[in-house]
């Protein structure tokens, strides 16, 4: 008798199908750039053809060997240019002039910088072109000096820049620390809400002849100093003394309550953080300010025996910790106009762009790595939270300059 089995049939791994198009375009890939960069390149050329026959006509000879660079895909390029003369003088060509502008390649440069691409690897970076075809301005020292120049003119630019145009009602000013050195940043917000980046001063310390150089700075640049104006600051006696020194009575002052509460925490032990933490959190979202400072000062009489300088931490400009929750404001703008997180978010913006430097050479160097930051960060800015809620807080700056007499004369008019 024969023993039944039962016969596996054979599994059949399907093949992926083969796409010779595919295999064809990715290995042609490299080709096919340098077709577009050939093709660009000839429609170029045409164009300088065209331009030097409208202004001279048809001629019966071209020189074979002249060439000139333009700017193409980040780096310059080698294309034969036709040349035109009259009068004895040589006339520009309108496309040549605006294909050799050199400022587009620098705008590349600084933004393949601020993305992290570093000087040696610039190159890399850029779309291939033919072996064949000669391209200069992609060095580590060429993008270096492009960077350089380009950042230079920013700062410059951004420093000068007139004042006059915005209504400012809010500043506010932080600090980076550097190596050695401390930028100082203005930040200012508009009657709409709009952020606007200032100004950046540089020094050793946060000390208050360097906030009052920026703050005169700002003044001679158009910011307003003859009315009222909410100055928030992160707890600086510097800072505070340099805003006195300009605005006198127009500065209301708003100490950051992030600032604040941190300083006091840093005073505690780990088991009596949470609840003192619990009272400054109740404090600064109150929307009575007596409530506010009633709690405040129970917390510093908690603290007095056992942390006298926790407490002492706390009575410590306490009112001006409070200066907001008196406007009467709505609950998010509140909280975006007593804290300075939207300076140190945007001082936070520049940690990237800075981090493929390896060592600092000075001042000027910071300063102009810092301002690159700051405006390619200045791109993406937004309206303050809160910010349909302004009205009141100009109602209220304007309101308390008829109180200080701060008023001027055409603003009665008016």
């Amino acid at each position: 008798m024969k023993k039944s089995r039962t016969v596996t049939p054979p599994v059949v791994v399907e093949s992926p199908r083969h796409l010779p198009m595919v295999d064809l375009l990715v290995d042609a890939r490299t080709e096919l750039f340098e077709l577009a960069v050939r093709s660009g390149l000839k429609v170029l050329e045409t164009m300088l053809e065209e331009d030097r026959t409208a202004i001279c006509g048809p001629r019966y000879a071209h020189v074979a060997d002249r060439h000139a660079s333009v700017v193409r895909g980040g780096r310059k390029v080698r294309v034969r240019r036709p040349r035109v003369r009259a009068d004895g003088e040589e006339v520009p060509l309108p496309t040549f002039r605006a294909m050799a502008d050199v400022d587009p390649l620098n705008r590349r440069v600084v933004e393949q910088m601020l993305v992290g691409v570093a000087t040696r690897r610039y190159a890399r970076s850029l779309e291939p072109v033919p072996a064949t075809m000669r391209s200069r301005g992609t060095s580590k020292s060429a993008v270096s000096r492009r960077f350089v120049t380009k950042t230079a003119a920013q700062l410059a630019a951004w420093q000068t820049a007139s004042l006059e145009s915005l209504d400012l009602v809010g500043l506010l000013i932080d600090g980076v620390h550097i190596a050695e050195h401390c930028l100082i940043v203005a930040l200012g917000i508009a009657a709409d809400g709009q952020k606007h980046a200032l100004g950046l001063w540089d020094g050793s310390t946060e000390n208050a002849r360097v906030c009052q150089d920026l703050l005169a700075n700002l003044q001679s640049r158009g910011l307003r100093t003859d009315r009222s104006l909410l100055v928030i600051l992160d707890g600086s006696k510097a800072l505070r003394k340099a805003v006195r020194a300009i605005f006198g009575d127009a500065a209301l002052v708003q100490r950051c309550q992030v600032h604040k509460m941190r300083n006091v925490l840093e005073y505690l032990s780990d088991r009596d953080r949470p609840w003192a933490q619990a009272i400054l959190r109740r404090a600064y979202q109150a929307t009575d300010v007596k409530k506010a400072q009633h709690l405040l000062l129970d917390l510093a009489r908690r603290l007095e025996d056992e942390y006298p300088s926790a407490a002492e931490s706390v009575r410590e400009g306490f009112e001006e910790t409070l200066t907001v929750q008196g406007l009467g404001l709505s609950e998010r703008l509140q909280r975006s106009l007593t804290t300075t997180n939207a300076a140190e978010s945007l001082i936070s913006r520049t940690r990237h762009v800075k981090r493929n430097v390896k060592r600092w050479r000075g001042g000027k160097m910071m300063l102009r790595w810092v301002a690159a930051g700051v405006l390619e960060a200045v791109k993406g800015f937004r309206r303050l939270k809160g910010h349909r809620d302004m009205p009141t807080l100009v109602a209220k700056l304007r309101a308390r300059d008829q109180r200080l007499g701060l008023t001027t004369a055409e603003e009665k008019v008016a």
